[in-house]
């Protein structure tokens, strides 16, 4: 095996930085592999969207690439990569069959971004609750075995299992890993959001109390939690921000806005669709609380971490929040129903005080928890002593071993007959 790793990133979808937290937690990743000199190549089955990052600018080579398509089995016997990372288990699900075939010595790294079976669980209980039309249930951060051991879980926990480490962005997430699925620690990364708090003489550039108005919420309109959250803020939210704060406005920002979000407006509410936001770090700057009242999802929020970055408190529900402030204080104010999210938010806005107080806990939060440096020689350590490791590594992994054995490789086959199938179509 090379001393030098070359990785071939296969992704879920080409990463967009100003568009979601994951293209910006995807871009932190390969930056910290090219700190370390490692060579990056980057391929996805996804459509290149406008807003992605340039990857070609930073020395990454790209490739497009198929599903179920044998042209994937030449590219990767000729790239002959020693690390392959899979973005996301639906990947790892699509590919590692072949990367075994072809490049079986080659390190497997899953990069979860969070997980998806946590999310879709808290979306069915979501789903369920809306049906049965109740209205006085708080929002839940349930993690209860009953909720969670789903198909999709046995199908996400399995890719766990065959790849040789896993990158977990959340905290709850690898307790639950650990304490719920009884995975091997040794199998996980804890690499949580990177972030850059500002320098002193950078606070005191950032606008005051005073010079700030207006709430924002933001989020990528194709992230299901964001869309909901819209929903939610228009029906039920503002119109009780709005009756306390007649003079504020809610500006929604958010990637991909559809025509049924952009149909929300309402100036005279002050209820403004705004879009992509170009340089959301601008727009958070501005505004004087954030609004993230999310009912269902996992892994950590991004703008959370931009708002804290800006010194704009956050009003969050409990599934925003989660995995963000640890021991410390959180950085504004969370509520788990729409009662207490107003009222926090009404109280916010006007108590430049506690205002204050949770500019600070902002910055200690990202200090403490989320800077660069803190988890960068951690993730960059672990993955080159497994590399360097290999084999060693493996024998203490038997589970993942026998998910491998061919008995378990439904994917594959699938794959090979979608394949077959569209051979014979042409």
């Amino acid at each position: 095996m090379s001393a030098i790793p070359h990785i071939l990133v296969i992704a879920y979808v080409w990463p967009e930085p100003r568009s979601s937290a994951a293209g910006s937690h995807m871009l932190c990743l390969l930056e910290s592999f090219q700190s370390r000199g490692w060579k990056i190549s980057f391929a996805s089955p996804a459509q290149r969207g406008e807003h992605m990052a340039d990857l070609a600018s930073m020395g990454i080579d790209t490739q497009d690439i198929l599903l179920n398509d044998a042209s994937f089995d030449q590219y990767l016997s000729e790239l002959q990569p020693n690390i392959v990372l899979f973005d996301r288990f639906m990947m790892e699900e699509q590919f590692a069959w072949r990367v075994e075939k072809h490049c079986a010595d080659a390190m497997r790294i899953l990069d979860t971004e969070d997980l998806f079976c946590l999310r879709h669980a808290r979306h069915d209980l979501h789903k369920a609750r809306l049906k049965a039309q109740t209205d006085d249930w708080d929002i839940s951060t349930d993690t209860s075995p009953e909720m969670l051991f789903t198909e999709l879980a046995q199908r996400e926990i399995a890719a766990i299992y065959r790849c040789d480490l896993s990158l977990i962005i959340s905290e709850v997430e690898l307790g639950l890993l650990t304490d719920t699925f009884n995975i091997d620690p040794e199998l996980l990364i804890y690499y949580p959001l990177q972030l850059m708090a500002p320098s002193e003489a950078q606070r005191e550039q950032l606008p005051s109390f005073s010079e700030r108005c207006d709430f924002i919420s933001i989020g990528n309109f194709r992230h299901p939690p964001n869309w909901d959250a819209v929903l939610w803020l228009k029906e039920v939210l503002w119109p009780e921000i709005r009756r306390a704060l007649p003079k504020a406005r809610l500006k929604i920002y958010g990637a991909y806005t559809p025509p049924k979000a952009a149909a929300l407006q309402n100036v005279k509410q002050g209820f403004l669709v705004e879009g992509w936001a170009p340089d959301a770090l601008s727009v958070m700057q501005g505004a004087r609380v954030n609004l993230a009242p999310l009912r269902f999802g996992a892994g950590l929020k991004g703008k959370l971490g931009d708002a804290m970055c800006c010194g704009t408190p956050s009003v969050a529900s409990p599934i925003a929040a989660e995995g963000i402030n640890g021991a410390l204080p959180f950085p504004g104010g969370i509520g788990c129903n729409a009662e207490a999210l107003v009222a926090q938010a009404v109280r916010l806005y006007g108590d430049e005080e506690r205002w204050l107080e949770a500019q600070a806990e902002g910055f200690a939060v990202v200090e403490q928890r989320f800077e660069r440096h803190l988890h960068q020689e951690g993730l960059l350590s672990g993955i080159e002593w497994v590399f360097a490791n290999l084999g060693e590594h493996r024998l203490r992994n038997f589970i993942g071993a026998m998910m491998r054995h061919h008995s378990h490789k439904s994917t594959q086959y699938m794959g090979q007959w979608i394949e077959a199938k569209n051979k014979l179509k042409e």
